[in-house]
């Protein structure tokens, strides 16, 4: 077996500290009974496709290339296990769900020697069929070669289970990692988002602490935890008091400004769509509290996991993920930065100095860097099995179009290879939605309305086709309905990027120089003569008309 070796080293913790967001919802607390898992993977870095891995057989002594996922650097290589599963997105076969989001923690910790988290995210779906199967799978990976990741919130779902973990390295030198696995009951909801969120745990029971010396973790049931966490912890100097005061996210990520602001509002601002208790923690979110007490003290942190007001659809966990604070005092698309017509682009990063001040832009859940995201619907036993809702670029004006977890490809537009960051494809899905994207950023609060009538048009057909396409599965061998399946996907995937390619041309037509062009009944007007009408010439919104009068010449 070759051992795996470091080369080169961990990225900056700013490049992926405010990356990625997860929503996480129990069988009992949807409207249909599936679990779900929301993911979207942010980075400037990475660009959207649908990943895919068939199912396999591999001869005895086969290997498996570890490459780093954020860099595709080597890492080195492990062994194969003889089957491996259909992986489609993060989402495989069986149903099995994995999501992340990166949140860096106490950087002594960090290591460069091991599997790194993406990797471990793909191994475990093409290795295991439940959630505890893939968190054991994920924990003796890295006990045996070491964890090459920052702080990372790892959620794990079935069918019939939701886990979060979160999870740090022991620093160079010392192979594993620490971590704390929390199963979120059956009624509740829960989130992560580049911020630890798991606080105490539970004191072992006699029989719990005898097992844990051959496992190497504390199994309490519903939460499980690395046998010598709290005198890790202890030895690193990062803990002192009693066990029972332990918390995990004071250990190992601390709260800080931008860990609150950037992070955790996230998480705030998806609870309060199925809570009436939300606003208590605005002073906590926006960091009001913290800065209050000279950073000493962030306030009571909000709960890892509660029971939502009502049932929730996937097509909310959807809409969640579009979310920009809207309605709210941290609406991305209000104030003065956001230019005459609300845009949602902030420039040179989230943080910017000035007279000696460090200021911070808010970081809503749908963000325009965004690669990719997806919405996954464990089903269960439904005819037609688990629904992938995936879409490209930023949530807000994207479509999720359903990939079933049993497809045995997945759609041209969506295909790795076909484009990338630096090269422009005709027949790509996250070409044809960022031109889109990018044309509304110019005038957002015109364009993004036109965007989200497309947008709903499409995800209304797609839950109306749910049932009926469950219902034509259930009479189908099941060989005809992966086929059918299949078909299904990459048909609504290819027709929805041509659709998103005929509105960047309807956008560009219409919004052309900063105009606007009319356009009625499905046609731009023309005159009695067939030529164009005079546009539209909107000006700027009053509040702005303010803010640039006392630099605009008058009469």
């Amino acid at each position: 077996m070759k051992r795996l070796y470091s080369l080169g080293v961990l990225l900056a913790a700013w490049t992926a500290a405010f990356a990625c967001t997860n929503f996480l919802v129990g069988k009992d607390a949807s409207a249909d009974g599936s679990t779900m898992i929301s993911y979207a993977a942010d980075s400037y870095s990475f660009y959207g496709y649908l990943h895919f891995v068939p199912a396999a057989d591999h001869p005895a002594g086969s290997v498996r290339e570890i490459t780093e996922w954020d860099t595709g650097k080597p890492l080195g290589s492990i062994p194969e296990v003889a089957h491996t599963y259909t992986v489609v997105g993060n989402t495989n076969e069986h149903q099995l769900t994995i999501g992340e989001t990166t949140w860096g923690g106490r950087e002594q910790l960090w290591d460069t020697v091991g599997i790194d988290y993406g990797s471990l995210i793909y191994i475990a779906l093409e290795r295991c069929s439940t959630a505890r199967e893939a968190i054991e799978c994920v924990t003796s990976l890295v006990r045996e070669y070491g964890y090459a990741s920052e702080g990372e919130s790892f959620s794990f779902g079935d069918p019939n289970e939701i886990w979060i973990m979160d999870i740090i390295g022991r620093g160079a030198g010392e192979k594993g990692a620490v971590w704390v696995a929390t199963r979120i009951p059956d009624n509740c909801i829960a989130a992560h988002a580049n911020q630890a969120r798991t606080q105490g745990i539970p004191a072992p029971t006699k029989a719990a602490a005898k097992k844990a010396k051959k496992t190497g973790y504390v199994d309490m049931g519903d939460v499980l935890y690395s046998a010598d966490i709290i005198q890790f912890a202890r030895r690193k100097g990062l803990f002192e008091g009693k066990d029972s005061e332990f918390s995990f996210q004071k250990a190992f990520n601390p709260y800080d400004f931008s860990g609150l602001l950037a992070c955790e509002a996230r998480v705030w601002s998806f609870y309060r769509h199925f809570s009436d208790d939300m606003d208590k923690y605005l002073p906590f979110v926006t960091g009001e509290t913290l800065v209050k007490t000279g950073g000493k003290d962030a306030g009571e942190p909000m709960p890892l996991y509660f029971q939502p007001n009502h049932k929730v659809s996937a097509q909310e966990v959807k809409d969640c993920m579009r979310d920009q604070y809207e309605g709210t005092p941290l609406d991305i698309t209000k104030g003065t930065a956001a230019g005459a017509w609300g845009s949602k682009l902030r420039y040179g990063g989230l943080k910017f100095d000035l007279d000696s001040v460090a200021y911070w832009y808010q970081r809503p859940t749908a963000t325009q860097q965004t690669a990719w995201s997806f919405v996954s619907q464990m089903r269960g036993d439904k005819p037609a099995g688990g629904i992938f809702w995936f879409g490209v670029d930023d949530a807000a004006t994207n479509v999720y179009v359903p990939m079933y977890s049993s497809i045995e490809s997945v759609p041209n537009c969506m295909q790795q290879g076909n484009g990338d960051l630096y090269t422009y494809s005709p027949t790509s899905a996250w070409w044809a939605f960022n031109l889109v994207a990018n044309k509304a950023y110019e005038k957002y609060e015109r364009i993004a309305p036109e965007i989200r009538e497309r947008q709903a048009m499409w995800e209304e057909r797609f839950n109306t086709q749910v049932e009926a396409l469950d219902n034509e599965v259930a009479q189908l061998p099941a060989a005809d309905a992966r086929k059918l399946l299949t078909a299904y996907s990459c048909k609504q995937a290819e027709e929805v990027v041509q659709d998103w390619k005929d509105l960047y041309i309807y956008l560009i037509t219409k919004y052309i120089d900063g105009q606007e062009r009319k356009f009625e009944n499905g046609q731009f007007l023309r005159n009695a003569y067939g030529q164009p009408t005079m546009p539209n010439r909107p000006p700027f919104p009053e509040t702005f008309l303010r803010a640039i009068a006392p630099e605009t010449l008058h009469e």
